[in-house]
């Protein structure tokens, strides 16, 4: 089976074909088709550093659960709660 390192939104991701997966939000509508840069290709047997593209589906765009930031000094009356909620898009690898 064929994997492929891509990078997106400043992350790097291991994908295969067929799989699904969560990346910061990309500026593309539901069921648009896009091309990711690939930085490793490879099977089994031998990988390509040069690179190459992966295409890849986007299923569906959503927002992650909220994460709550407390900032807090002690003896000096000072707290501060935050919330916080990342927004992500879903994506279904096609072909590498």
């Amino acid at each position: 089976m064929s994997y492929a390192i891509i990078k997106t939104g400043g992350k790097q991701y291991n994908v295969e074909a067929g799989e699904t997966l969560r990346v910061p939000t990309i500026d593309e509508k539901e069921g648009a088709k896009i091309e990711l840069d690939a930085l490793l290709i490879g099977d089994g047997k031998k990988t390509n550093l040069d690179g190459g593209k992966v295409k890849a589906t986007v299923v569906g765009h959503g927002r992650g659960e909220k994460i709550i930031v407390f900032k807090k000094k002690r003896r000096k009356q000072y707290k501060r709660k935050y919330g916080h909620r990342q927004g992500y898009t879903e994506i279904k690898i096609d072909k590498i």
